[in-house]
């Protein structure tokens, strides 16, 4: 299997085709400093079951924006919001919380969004295709609610 692309299976939940992208693409990141001691909390948190996931960006990007107006589609807002607790890190221009991405084992070095998917037990497990959505706005919205889909771990 190509990491990073996920394949439609009988599983995968469709979007709808009457769910588009709305303009303008939300703001979703807050010039906030996160700590290392709040990030591996969340992480090792997990709200009622759910799996952590931390996106790393930056509201000046496109593909970050094209991420987060993907995950606000109705029906992809439902799924991340039953299997997925979500936590936006905002990294600016470069100049905010970026030493959080060597914490999880990313190195120090520019391209967003970052997304980092972990298990129940705090484990992340696409490392490797962390910086997959760094070309957002060129995918189909199907295809980046698909990656999340893969990566939800059935209990």
């Amino acid at each position: 299997m190509n990491e990073g692309y996920a394949n439609i299976t009988p599983d995968f939940i469709e979007i709808p085709a009457n769910e588009k992208l709305e303009l303008p693409l939300p703001l979703p990141y807050e010039r906030k400093e996160i700590s290392s001691n709040e990030l591996i909390s969340f992480i090792n948190d997990g709200k009622k079951g759910k799996q952590p996931l931390i996106i790393f960006g930056a509201n000046w990007c496109p593909d970050c924006r094209t991420l987060e107006g993907t995950l606000q589609l109705p029906t992809v807002k439902k799924y991340m919001q039953e299997n997925y607790s979500i936590l936006h890190v905002d990294l600016g221009t470069y100049d905010i919380n970026m030493s959080l991405l060597e914490v999880l084992g990313i190195p120090k070095q520019e391209g967003v969004p970052r997304v980092v998917i972990f298990d129940h037990k705090g484990k992340p497990l696409n490392l490797e295709t962390n910086d997959r959505w760094r070309t957002a706005r060129d995918s189909k919205q199907q295809e980046i609610f698909n990656y999340f889909q893969k990566y939800l771990l059935k209990p």
